[in-house]
């Protein structure tokens, strides 16, 4: 009965949520695909930088 309960428990909590509406999904997922891609090329860049400057150390 406990796993009843508990599935009981969480449907009322649930119901409780303020889901976000479909535009604000849509505009908050562009968000973090635009920051995810601006961090992407900015990681790469590092990566390019340091990896030019260790083989020009090691020549």
């Amino acid at each position: 009965m406990k796993a009843l309960d508990f599935l009981k428990e969480v449907r009322v909590e649930l119901s409780k949520v303020v889901w976000p509406t479909r535009d604000q999904t849509i505009r908050l997922t562009f968000i973090v695909i635009f920051i995810t891609v601006i961090v992407a090329f900015f990681i790469g860049g590092i990566d390019y930088i340091f990896t030019n400057v260790s083989s020009y150390l090691y020549k």
